[in-house]
C-alpha cells in the first residue's frame, strides 16, 4: 500500500470520528440531561434534570433545572443577566404550549445575582413539564427588564423520572393533568396518514384489542 494511500485513510477515520463525536455532542446539548454533583457545602449527593442549551441569539441565556436535594423537590433557573440582588425575591411566568400563563415567585440565592431557586413550585412546575412539549419562561428583574426563552420538553420526561425516583416520586404521583387523547384528536391525525400507514395502525390496534379480551 502506497504512503500516501494509507495516510488518506487514516485521515478520513480521524474526521469521520470528529463528526461523530459533534454529532453527539450537538445532540446532547439539544436534549435534556440527567446530573448527579455534590454540595460542596454538606459534602451530600443531590441529582437534577437540565433543560438544552438556549438557541444563541434567539433567545436570552436562561437554563432551567428540577432537582432532587435532601429529598425535596425544587426548580432553579439561572441566566447570564442580573436577575436581582442576593437572597431576593423575583417573578417569573412559564407557559406550556398553549395554556394560559402561570407567575410563580422565585428567589435568588445568597451568593448568587444570576440563579434562583424555588421549593414551593418545584413539583408544580415539573407535572406541568410532563404534560407539554414547549415551554416559555419570562423572568423579571429588579430593573424591570424581562429575560425570555423558549425551550423544547421534548425527551424531558426519562431524565426528569429519574430525579422524581430519586427524591422517592413516581411519574404516576406527579402527571396528573395530563388531557386525555380524544376520539375526534385519532381521527383528526388518522385522517393525515397515507393509507398504508393507516392500515399499519390499525393493525397494532386490532393487535392491541386482542390482547385485551
Amino acid at each position: 500500500m502506497k504512503p500516501s494511500s494509507f495516510s488518506g485513510k487514516i485521515i478520513n477515520r480521524i474526521i469521520f470520528a470528529f463528526l461523530i463525536a459533534c454529532s453527539f455532542n450537538a445532540l446532547a446539548a439539544n436534549n435534556w440531561s440527567y446530573h448527579q454533583e455534590s454540595d460542596r457545602q454538606t459534602n451530600r449527593t443531590y441529582s437534577f434534570a437540565r433543560s438544552p442549551l438556549p438557541t444563541r441569539g434567539l433567545s436570552d441565556d436562561i437554563k432551567l433545572e428540577i432537582v432532587c436535594k435532601d429529598n425535596k423537590l425544587q426548580v432553579v433557573i439561572e441566566t447570564d443577566s442580573l436577575i436581582a440582588s442576593q437572597n431576593s425575591t423575583f417573578d417569573v411566568e412559564y407557559q406550556i404550549d398553549k395554556k394560559p400563563p402561570v407567575t410563580i415567585q422565585m428567589r435568588t440565592f445568597k451568593d448568587s445575582k444570576r440563579k434562583g431557586y424555588s421549593d414551593d413550585y418545584g413539583k408544580r412546575i415539573a407535572d406541568d413539564i410532563l404534560t407539554g412539549k414547549s415551554i416559555f419562561i419570562r423572568v423579571h428583574t429588579l430593573i424591570k427588564k424581562v429575560l425570555s426563552g423558549s425551550m423544547s420538553l421534548e425527551n424531558a420526561a426519562e431524565p426528569i423520572t429519574r430525579v422524581f425516583s430519586d427524591c422517592g416520586l413516581t411519574v404516576a404521583d406527579n402527571v396528573t393533568s395530563e388531557p386525555a387523547y380524544s376520539l375526534p384528536e385519532f381521527e383528526q391525525e388518522f385522517n393525515k396518514l397515507s393509507p398504508e400507514q393507516q392500515q399499519q395502525v390499525l393493525g397494532r390496534i386490532k393487535k392491541m384489542m386482542m390482547e385485551m379480551h
